[in-house]
C-alpha cells in the first residue's frame, strides 16, 4: 500500500524551490543511528517503501526502524504526446520534500555494524547521496 495523505485541502500544489538546508528533522531523534540526506529532492512514496522493505528484510525481527519522512506533496504529470494547455495535469504520485540534512530513516536496538550495513542497503535504493550518522550524546 502506497504512502499518501488520507485527505488534503488542495489536490494540486505548486512546484517549489528545494535548495535550502533542513533546519527541522535534521538530527537523530528516535533511534540510535540514522540515514541523513546530503542533497535536496522529492522522494517518491515508492522509493520510501523500497527502503523500508530492504531494511526490514535485512533486520529480520530485531531492532526498530523509524521512517522520518512522509510523502505529502502531490506531483502532477501530463501524459506523453499531449498538447500544452488544457489545465494542470492529474496527480501522478506523492513525494516527500527532502532538503539537504533531512533525516530519512533511523534504527534502534541493533549493533552499530548491523545498523551500518542495513542503512547502506537503504542508501543504495535512494536517489540522493546519504550518510550514516549516530545519535549525539547530550549530558
Amino acid at each position: 500500500m502506497a504512502l499518501m495523505p488520507k485527505r488534503v485541502k488542495f489536490r494540486k500544489e505548486f512546484r517549489r524551490v528545494r535548495d535550502r538546508k533542513a533546519t527541522k528533522g535534521n538530527y537523530v531523534a528516535y533511534g540510535d543511528y540514522g540515514l541523513q540526506a546530503l542533497e535536496g529532492t522529492w522522494l517518491p512514496a515508492r522509493v520510501i517503501e523500497a527502503g523500508r522493505v530492504g531494511a526490514q528484510h535485512f533486520l529480520k525481527r530485531e531492532g526498530k526502524l523509524f521512517i522520518r519522512v512522509f510523502p505529502n506533496k502531490p506531483i502532477s504529470k501530463k501524459p506523453l504526446e499531449t498538447r500544452m494547455g488544457t489545465g494542470k495535469a492529474d496527480v501522478d504520485y506523492w513525494a516527500a520534500r527532502v532538503k539537504p540534512g533531512t533525516m530519512l530513516f533511523e534504527i534502534a536496538g541493533v549493533s552499530e555494524a548491523t545498523a551500518r550495513s542495513t542503512l547502506a542497503r537503504v542508501a543504495s535504493k535512494m536517489p540522493v547521496r546519504c550518510r550514516f550518522v549516530k545519535r549525539r550524546v547530550t549530558v
